[in-house]
């Protein structure tokens, strides 16, 4: 079964697979993998696959013909489909994986046109869409971060999800037009605010919006110039500016503002202010 936490972040050793579970859509499967000498025989799996190749290429028999996916492309291999896998070249690749259920896909489609909607067929084995795949790397980067917040990672995934279905999906979907949802907007934007340190899910805060995650990311961003995740960020960095001018130590600051370690703190604070928090903290002791 796969894992529920983040995996090591120490490079992949030859032929050796990372697999876990995230929460985003009731549990959703991922594989991190270097494959060089690993062959995989005739199989299927009864969710769809979703692979981005780095560092090399793939070879893979699927739909009666033989695929290679080069190097920045992207595996796309439909629920129960029968395949087989292995590497092209002699020094292996990556594989980056996410196994959405049909029933996922579904929801995603449904929350992109606002309507009932099927899961998705892909008609191409191998899809060449450098930005997607680039897109998927990041969900990659940031479902092994800790400094990610939950927010953050359920936004890319969404989004990466979405724009698979949108994007390579045989059926060319619609987008409803945005409109101005100030008052679920506005109830969102207080959350954020009042529970800026707590980690809260993309499904939450739909939820309290009566909006579907994909949705309430459209209209949040159209309203506030942010998407949910930033503006958290932003929220989270005005409490830490009051606490440290306050001569809060650095590290419980760090912790209570809601960001992972003090690491991620200074990374974020540093972005955003232009300065560290130690010389921001500084600045205020000596006017003290």
């Amino acid at each position: 079964m796969p894992q529920d936490c983040l995996p090591h972040q120490e490079p992949l050793k030859r032929d050796e697979a990372r697999l876990w579970r995230v929460p985003y859509l009731g549990g959703l499967d991922v594989l991190q993998a270097r494959f060089v000498k690993q062959a995989f025989t005739r199989h299927t799996h009864e969710e769809f696959t979703v692979g981005v190749v780095q560092g090399g290429a793939a070879a893979f028999w699927n739909r009666g013909a033989e695929h290679v996916a080069p190097d920045g492309s992207i595996m796309l291999i439909n629920a129960d489909e029968v395949t087989t896998g292995r590497s092209f070249t002699e020094g292996g690749y990556i594989h980056l994986a996410l196994y959405p259920s049909a029933e996922q896909f579904r929801m995603v489609a449904e929350q992109v046109t606002g309507r009932p909607a099927v899961a998705p067929h892909f008609a191409q084995s191998v899809a060449a869409t450098p930005q997607l795949a680039r897109r998927l790397v990041t969900v990659h980067r940031l479902l092994i971060d800790p400094a990610a917040s939950l927010l953050t990672r359920d936004t890319a995934l969404q989004g990466a999800l979405a724009a698979l279905v949108t994007t390579l999906g045989e059926e060319r979907l619609s987008l409803p037009r945005v409109g101005r949802e100030r008052a679920a907007v506005r109830e969102v934007r207080a959350y954020l605010e009042e529970q800026a340190g707590a980690e809260v899910s993309l499904e939450t805060l739909a939820r309290l919006a009566g909006l579907s995650p994909f949705h309430l990311v459209r209209v949040f961003r159209q309203e506030v110039g942010l998407p949910p995740h930033a503006y958290q960020v932003q929220m989270r960095l005005r409490r830490a500016r009051g606490w440290l001018a306050a001569g809060r130590r650095l590290a419980e600051v760090a912790l209570e503002a809601g960001f992972s370690d003090q690491s991620a703190f200074s990374n974020q604070f540093r972005r955003h202010v232009g300065v560290t928090p130690g010389q921001y903290a500084r600045a205020f002791a000596q006017i003290g």
